[in-house]
């Protein structure tokens, strides 16, 4: 029998540093839940707003994979790679931490805030050699239809991390009924809803609300109002 956890938007923890308002579904820096730790292998989902020209400063990341995915606005982006990019809204990035990077992170519009989610997953790799790929997928998306955003396989639609972990986003009329088959047995999904209204196994969700569910093939979504939704498939287990 599927299980779930609930973790509504206003149950969240919130860092205001003036420049970044940061809304946490899991634990995360300053904001500490034991019961908030991670769900499977995703150990962090952060819900950012950065103000004009304002962002984090140079950082370590190590054994780590790091994706962002812009909502509005703009990020710059510059690593120790030997990267540097501007990432928008209908893109998604991508790094594959292993041994060790460091990078920037700043609004790229100097009167405009940028919204972006933060999502970090354990790998199944430790220690590979540091990777970057962003990839534009705005122009491939279909109302009322899946998309997949990322993958464990490099020549696979989207981009692809060190984990066996499928992204999958959609914007969907009111009234669309869809579903979505896990890939991989043992794996759970994690629906976030970026926007709207929606009921997932009869679970009723708005706007920034997570639901966790595990022990299933499959889930069904119900769409009340027009919603965007980004589906996280993940192994449950380290």
């Amino acid at each position: 029998m599927a299980q779930s956890v609930l973790h509504t938007a206003a149950s969240r923890g919130v860092a205001d540093h003036g420049w970044l308002k940061s809304y946490q579904t899991f634990s995360f820096s300053g904001y500490f839940n034991p019961e908030r730790m991670r769900f499977g292998a995703l150990r962090v989902l952060n819900d950012d707003i950065v103000a004009g020209s304002k962002g984090f400063g140079d950082h370590p990341h190590d054994n780590m994979e790091i994706i962002s995915i812009p909502l509005s606005g703009e990020l710059k982006h510059q690593d120790s790679m030997g990267n540097a990019a501007v990432i928008r809204e209908g893109e998604i990035q991508v790094m594959s931490a292993g041994t060790g990077i460091y990078h920037t992170e700043y609004n790229n519009l100097p009167q405009e805030p940028a919204c972006f989610l933060q999502i970090w997953l354990f790998p199944n790799q430790r220690n590979v050699t540091p990777r970057y790929h962003q990839l534009s997928y705005k122009e491939l998306a279909v109302p009322n239809q899946w998309q997949q955003l990322l993958s464990p396989n490099p020549n696979d639609e989207g981009v692809w991390i060190y984990q066996d972990a499928w992204f999958n986003k959609g914007v969907f009329d009111a009234g669309t009924t869809t579903s979505y088959t896990l890939k991989k047995p043992g794996n759970g999904v994690y629906v976030f809803v970026i926007d709207g209204e929606v009921e997932v196994n009869n679970q009723p969700l708005h706007a920034r609300d997570g639901l966790g569910i595990w022990d299933t093939d499959a889930i069904t979504v119900n769409i009340s109002s027009k919603a965007d939704i980004l589906l996280m498939e993940v192994p449950m287990t380290l």
